[in-house]
């Protein structure tokens, strides 16, 4: 099977794009601010907000990210990468419309495909630094909701770690009204920036390999933004100052 993985990205289809990345950045927010809110034994309001925030998230992704051009044999990533955001939307909506949880597995497995979309998204917004001209505030907006979809695709998978064995994590005092998601993505965020207050711990050795190729990922993706960000602001200025010299 021929593989076609172009990594270079155009800076005319960058460009383009530039003009979403500060509102790509704040749907990428919009799941961590409504979680408190979002109960599907609620009301309307309750148990919609969570997906209307994925959804306006799944819709800028597909809006902000420029298409992907690899192939894997006659199948194109972009195809797959579109489908699965057609997949993360369907998943918010059908518990809504049911008015009840789904069954177990599909449950498992509509998590794991929503965070193999975020995961695809985070990887894409680290093609498209690498391949950035120079450095602007919109840039550092794609940068930090890179670093969001980290956490977004961390909360997902201990999510589907904690439901397929019980015992991965110690959830300590769970609120009555939060879910598990939002348990674990806050477990998630917080074993991110290194704060590890303690009140959600890992149980198993799965949970303790989980938490420690987190911390993993992300002293990797800092360093790797800054060492990006860093790289594209000297060259802009070395570029300037031979400018002046001429």
């Amino acid at each position: 099977m021929r593989v076609h993985v172009p990594l270079k990205l155009s800076a005319q289809a960058i460009r383009s794009k530039e003009s979403h990345f500060p509102m790509f950045l704040l749907t990428a927010l919009l799941p961590i601010v409504v979680f408190p809110l979002a109960r599907l034994d609620g009301g309307l309001p309750q148990r919609s907000v969570l997906p209307l925030s994925v959804t306006l998230l799944v819709l800028e992704s597909l809006r902000a990210m420029p298409a992907w051009l690899a192939q894997l044999g006659p199948i194109h990533i972009n195809g797959i990468y579109r489908s699965l955001g057609l997949f993360s939307v369907v998943a918010v909506w059908i518990p809504l419309l049911q008015g009840q949880k789904l069954p177990f597995t599909l449950q498992i497995i509509l998590l794991g495909l929503r965070a193999v979309f975020y995961l695809l998204t985070a990887i894409r917004i680290v093609q498209v630094l690498a391949n950035c001209e120079r450095v602007s505030g919109k840039t550092l907006s794609l940068g930090a909701a890179g670093y969001v979809h980290l956490g977004l695709t961390a909360g997902l998978l201990a999510t589907v770690l904690q439901m397929a064995d019980p015992d991965s994590f110690n959830l300590g005092a769970v609120p009555v009204q939060e879910s598990l998601a939002a348990r674990l993505s806050y477990f998630s965020f917080v074993t991110l920036g290194s704060l590890g207050y303690g009140d959600v711990v890992p149980a198993s050795p799965i949970g303790e390999s989980f938490a420690v190729l987190l911390s993993l990922s992300s002293t990797l993706y800092l360093s790797l933004l800054i060492g990006l960000l860093l790289s594209r602001f000297i060259s802009a200025r070395e570029d300037e100052i031979q400018e002046r010299t001429q």
